[in-house]
């Protein structure tokens, strides 16, 4: 686990970066400790209120320049912890710092690759004076440490001088010795990437120029399934004779892979990982002006997708694939509006806008002008209001560039100001 500490004199700054990503539905409030709540169990989700929970220690607060503490506990990708776990891991951590009697609210984090929280507070008690911050960095490692014991978590100090992500590289038959470029690719998605199915699996080493396809067989009356790969060129031909998944390890096998997405199924159903990516997805819809666009807008926001066409060219599957958090969905578990079927209609609509008015308007134009020639009651016409929603929402601060500004010294003024 890794913890960040920042101080600053803004507290509405602190709140609104945290509260944007709620509003956005990339965050969610966990929990809070001594904040005015206006539901069951939990800090408002009024800002108003919530800066009013601090109201009475900036009053009080007597010489100290930057009394605002905002805080972010980051655990290893691989340590997946529901909310409760969350919840209790923060809470232990505040008391070890010093602030398990303050006034702090909790922030769920889910637009990056690992979950994280992040802790709003103020480093002034009751009485105005400020809690004691010596050796503060010292002392989170030395808390840290402590938690991922307790906690049965991964070493942050170690995290931190590693690459959490495994490097993708497409198979290449041009650079020669095939099965190991292939052994490498599957080693790196077997160690960071959550799948439900073969098929989910399965589009993700396409797009990786890999073939994984199972083989149904019987052998002394016994039924088996197993697995052969093989590397394909950029347009999905295959280009290398097939190797059999045990010659890659057990973990390839079709048993392997079975045990491992039951893992994934399990922890999808309890909530420890989800799909986040439908907004990219809808923006990428809109603007679109042809499948191909559609594949290069997903591409800038670390996105695949695969569709699955048969012999006539009609859509019948789509999967995508999210690169930043290393998570990959069939679109029906997105949502019906995410369906084979929504995209297949919607491959109809772009192939029935004349070229011209594709190289002259912009995705939303041709929508708002050719949206009415969408057939009634098809799929696309019953998941079109996913169009009308906000495309353009706030500017999304990076957390980085926030802590920098966090800690940014301000010029001396005249009239000490509260922080509200």
């Amino acid at each position: 686990m890794v913890a960040k500490i920042s101080h600053g004199a803004n507290l509405y700054g602190a709140l609104a970066y945290n509260h944007e990503k709620v509003l956005k539905g990339s965050a969610e409030i966990l929990s809070g400790h001594r904040m005015i709540s206006d539901r069951p169990g939990l800090p408002s989700e009024d800002l108003r209120l919530v800066l009013l929970s601090f109201e009475n220690h900036l009053i009080a607060n007597r010489r100290t320049e930057k009394p605002v503490l905002h805080i972010s506990l980051s655990p290893a990708p691989e340590d997946r912890l529901d909310n409760a776990r969350l919840m209790e891991l923060t809470e232990k951590y505040m008391d070890k710092m010093g602030y398990g009697q303050q006034p702090f609210i909790v922030y769920r984090h889910d637009d990056t690759c690992n979950t994280h929280v992040h802790i709003v507070s103020v480093c002034i008690d009751d009485d105005g004076r400020k809690i004691n911050d010596s050796y503060e960095h010292r002392r989170s490692m030395a808390a840290c440490r402590e938690l991922e014991q307790e906690f049965g978590l991964r070493n942050g100090a170690d995290a931190e001088r590693q690459n959490p992500k495994a490097e993708l590289k497409k198979v290449d038959v041009s650079k020669g010795d095939v099965r190991h470029q292939i052994g490498n690719t599957l080693k790196a998605v077997l160690e960071s990437y959550r799948f439900q199915t073969f098929g989910e699996y399965a589009a993700l080493l396409s797009t990786l120029n890999i073939e994984a396809r199972q083989v149904r067989g019987e052998y002394k009356e016994t039924a088996y399934t197993g697995i052969i790969y093989s590397a394909t060129d950029d347009r999905g031909k295959v280009v290398s004779p097939p190797v059999k998944s045990a010659r890659f390890g057990k973990r390839f096998g079709d048993a392997g892979l079975s045990e491992r997405m039951m893992r994934h199924v399990r922890d999808f159903k309890e909530g420890k990982w989800g799909p986040a990516i439908a907004g990219k997805v809808v923006r990428a819809m809109r603007d679109a002006r042809s499948e191909q666009e559609f594949k290069e807008l997903l591409k800038q926001g670390q996105l695949d997708v695969v569709f699955r066409k048969n012999d006539s060219g009609r859509i019948y599957g789509v999967t995508f694939m999210d690169h930043d958090r290393r998570e990959v969905f069939n679109g029906s578990r997105m949502g019906k509006e995410f369906s084979a079927n929504v995209f297949n209609d919607l491959a109809k609509w772009w192939d029935g806008i004349p070229r011209q008015e594709k190289e002259s308007f912009s995705g939303p134009e041709l929508w708002k002008q050719y949206g009415h020639s969408v057939e009634d009651g098809s799929a696309l016409e019953q998941a079109a209001g996913i169009f009308s929603m906000d495309t353009n929402p706030a500017v999304d601060y990076e957390e980085e560039a926030f802590r920098r500004r966090m800690k940014r010294k301000k010029k001396p003024q005249k009239r000490k100001s509260r922080g509200i």
